[in-house]
């Protein structure tokens, strides 16, 4: 089971995304009050409207905490920035509704 930190700015998507990952310890939080210390998969909504997640990891101290992003599948400028920002893994908000507890199980193994 990984701790796992989303940060999103809409409550409902974040919500979803909880429920995607009852396997795990899993928290969600507004971009005002992250902090990865004790967390093993930091996920960020690319697509929020109120920070920009990108930004938002470049400002953190990771040490061992991998890096989920969630973006919309027609926004690839926010893609390729999260690549160049070294995300370990980049998926549409799609994906993240199928597969989310499975994402997680590939960052930690």
């Amino acid at each position: 089971m990984a701790r796992v930190l989303a940060v999103f700015d809409d409550l409902l998507l974040g919500s979803n995304v909880l429920g995607r990952l009852a396997a795990h310890e899993a928290r969600l939080t507004g971009h005002a009050d992250v902090s990865v210390e004790g967390v093993d998969v930091l996920i960020i909504d690319l697509a929020a409207t109120t920070f920009d997640g990108v930004a938002l990891v470049e400002s953190l101290e990771l040490g061992d905490t991998k890096t989920l992003g969630i973006y919309s599948h027609v926004d690839v400028e926010t893609r390729r920035r999260a690549q160049n920002a070294g995300f370990d893994l980049i998926v549409p908000r799609s994906r993240m509704a199928r597969e989310g507890a499975a994402l997680v199980n590939k960052l930690t193994s």
